[in-house]
């Protein structure tokens, strides 16, 4: 068995070779998810190809993920996170190649983007292990503004604009660049200290340890449960599943909202995704220390309950300055629960299901994405593009009054 860590906290060497890998590793995920589906529209001009790639990225954390949680329990966190990350160099630097060679068909296309999400899968379970080792308990919520911080940076900030920059010159090098970030990032991962192995339990009398198949069933079985009887848990994959649900289907209406009741030219709309991502900044930062002074539970709900009217504020106005505001909240509103909710989640989470637990909780919380994104159009459609971000204000504002109770619980 390793020997444990000497010291914990963001400020040790070991929790800044972590937030290293993060940021690299996340500007490309951010190149990637502006590359991506834009080389399958501009290649294919075909909406069932751009469906088809969507669907393949985001199948992995419905198929893959729950038994990558389990897996990364059973294994050490910081080589599988750098293994996981060399993969992923690996599989973008050929897609590079075969971009540049004019040979990303479309099945290439699905096969990279659900090879590249099951790697996550596994980079994502193995980084929620190291951040509780290597931040310590007393720096949980520091430690989660710092990774909603480079998520931020990364995902919405300097990824998209690196791809922006790039796509047009050559597409390939868009892959190129998410390929080197990878490399970087599980160079860092590579020199993380060890971290302690959680104990394993006693087992009941009378009954043996399962091995192979049986064993990984067993524990998948075991984090759903664990996640379903907990009641800190359960209530708080409620909120996430609701939340997420109503984010996707505002989401997925942005940019007809900005260009049909805005009026904002194409060209500028992408920039209120950027006043979003400066609004996650200023969440990220402010959630540690409103937890401290208020209680992590009562920010939690005061966090949902802002989206929610942030919502509200944008689908009912067609006036710029209002509609920013809004945004900005949507994301200072997100980043602070995000923060919040994630520390919370790590705390009422045995470490050694840290791993299978927080997949299912992703399966929870991403699953239902796809199904927000699908109800937004039929509801645009039959009423107006405004009533998509009223309804789904509604639901959040009446979700943290519904579990404003257990949530604010400590």
């Amino acid at each position: 068995m390793e020997e444990p860590l000497q010291r914990t906290g963001i400020g040790t060497p070991g929790f800044r070779l972590l937030t290293g890998a993060w940021i690299t590793s996340l500007v490309g995920d951010g190149v990637r998810t502006v590359a991506l589906p834009l080389y399958t529209a501009v290649s294919t001009r075909s909406p069932l190809a751009a469906s088809a790639v969507a669907v393949a990225v985001a199948l992995p954390w419905l198929v893959v993920a729950l038994p990558a949680g389990v897996l990364v329990d059973r294994w050490r966190p910081g080589p599988v996170l750098a293994a996981a990350h060399a993969f992923r160099a690996a599989v973008t630097g050929l897609l590079a190649w075969a971009v540049f060679a004019d040979r990303a068909s479309v099945a290439v296309l699905c096969a990279v983007g659900f090879v590249l999400t099951s790697a996550e899968s596994f980079a994502d379970s193995a980084s929620q292990v190291l951040l509780v080792e290597l931040a310590g308990p007393a720096d949980l919520e520091r430690a989660n503004g710092r990774f909603v911080t480079a998520e931020t940076i990364g995902m919405d900030l300097a990824g998209p604009l690196a791809a922006s920059a790039l796509f047009w010159w050559e597409p390939a090098a868009c892959f190129a660049l998410d390929a080197l970030t990878f490399v970087v990032a599980a160079v860092c991962a590579a020199r993380l200290p060890p971290v302690r192995l959680p104990p394993v339990g006693p087992l009941p009398v009378g009954t043996r340890r399962r091995t192979g198949l049986g064993a990984i069933r067993a524990q998948l079985v075991e984090g759903l449960a664990h996640l379903a009887r907990h009641p800190g848990l359960r209530v708080l994959v409620l909120a996430v599943g609701v939340t997420a649900l109503c984010a996707a289907a505002v989401n997925a209406m942005l940019a007809l909202y900005a260009i049909n009741v805005l009026r904002l030219p194409e060209a500028v709309m992408p920039w209120l995704v950027v006043v979003i991502a400066v609004g996650s900044l200023a969440g990220a930062r402010l959630s540690p220390a409103l937890a401290a002074r208020l209680g992590g539970g009562r920010v939690m709900v005061g966090a949902l309950v802002v989206l929610g009217l942030a919502f509200i504020a944008f689908g009912a106005t067609s006036a710029l300055p209002v509609a920013i505001a809004a945004v900005l909240l949507f994301g200072l509103a997100a980043a602070t629960w995000n923060v919040q909710s994630a520390t919370r989640r790590q705390r009422l989470t045995p470490a050694p299901m840290m791993g299978r637990v927080t997949s299912a909780y992703r399966v929870l919380a991403w699953g239902l994405s796809p199904l927000g994104a699908a109800l937004a159009g039929p509801l645009a459609q039959a009423v107006s593009l405004g009533a998509v971000y009223l309804v789904a204000g509604g639901v959040v504002v009446l979700t943290a009054v519904a579990l404003a109770r257990p949530l604010a619980r400590t």
